[in-house]
């Protein structure tokens, strides 16, 4: 009865006058600024596509074997390769995510459960958001003078302790951010099966905000990745393996692939130029591979933590 009445109601609407028509100034306000975002955006990836071309086609020219696998070659010199460099990046950027990583997540739960409305938690949001603009050759000077002079030289772990400093921030305040988005019905429902905050933090909070801190860590590292004041000021270069000999070559200078750019690029020899190419393109493939990673870690965390809300009812 109340479908016909209903019926009935919109018998006389004109439905072809409601279709939008460019005549009505609001419908072709949003036209014009719908086109206008479009080619903004278009215009903002053409810088970011033309590096991307840029680098596959001068770098990719030098790609060979070798260069995964042989050393830094000399002026005259003609081939050689970045392996050092690339294990060395490595080596670098794990140290400083092992470093970053445990004290960035403990910093988040401990802004975003534990006391979020504290006097030192707003100090240490806003020391966090300082250290988001820090310029990252201060971080070099401050590793410099804390691990290269206490140790008396330049080293793999002066670097990390360098790129730590810049990937902390961006951990904390976007790990922050994702625990905060932990919807509050799971936290009470897990404080009223008798759940400790410890366990609320560990078998809730982390848990369903894996995805949000897995993209905090991958941005940090993406930056971390591409840094070359800090290393000038720690890990420096070298041109030896950092592993060679069945011995570790870890608290001696140590060759990255950032600096290596920076290093070759500035040379007036042809090989040394494109040997810089071509280690730009590893290393945004690197970054890229990573943060394909971790996109495919966070998707499947966030389809388990679907499935168990779904399938495991409080």
């Amino acid at each position: 009865m109340k479908l016909v009445e209903i019926t009935e109601e919109f018998q006389d609407v004109d439905f072809p006058a409601l279709e939008r028509s460019l005549r009505h100034p609001r419908t072709l306000f949003s036209l014009i600024m719908s086109v206008l975002t479009g080619i903004v955006t278009i215009a903002a990836c053409v810088p970011l596509f033309s590096v991307l071309v840029m680098l596959v086609w001068r770098g990719g020219k030098k790609l060979s074997w070798e260069l995964f696998t042989g050393l830094p070659p000399t002026a005259f010199e003609s081939g050689g390769g970045f392996g050092n460099a690339i294990v060395g990046t490595i080596v670098i950027v794990s140290l400083a995510t092992v470093l970053s990583v445990p004290l960035g997540i403990l910093t988040a739960l401990f802004l975003a459960e534990f006391s979020p409305e504290s006097r030192t938690a707003s100090i240490t949001r806003f020391c966090a958001k300082t250290l988001t603009g820090l310029p990252s050759i201060l971080a070099g000077v401050f590793a410099y003078a804390t691990v290269v002079l206490a140790t008396g030289t330049f080293s793999a772990p002066a670097g990390g302790v360098a790129l730590a400093l810049l990937m902390l921030p961006t951990i904390v305040l976007t790990s922050e951010e994702a625990m905060k988005m932990v919807p509050v019905k799971m936290k009470e429902a897990a404080i009223g099966m008798g759940c400790t905050p410890t366990q609320v933090s560990w078998k809730i909070v982390l848990p369903t905000a894996l995805p949000g801190i897995l993209t905090g860590i991958m941005l940090a590292v993406a930056r971390a990745a591409g840094e070359t004041a800090p290393l000038l000021f720690t890990a420096l270069f070298s041109n030896y393996w950092i592993f060679e000999d069945g011995q570790s070559q870890v608290m001696e200078p140590t060759a990255s692939l950032a600096v290596f750019i920076y290093n070759f690029s500035g040379m007036p020899f042809e090989n040394q130029i494109e040997m810089a190419w071509a280690a730009s393109l590893i290393l945004v493939l690197m970054v890229l591979m990573t943060n394909i990673a971790g996109q495919v870690i966070s998707a499947r965390s966030t389809l388990k933590s679907h499935w168990r809300r779904t399938a495991e009812p409080w």
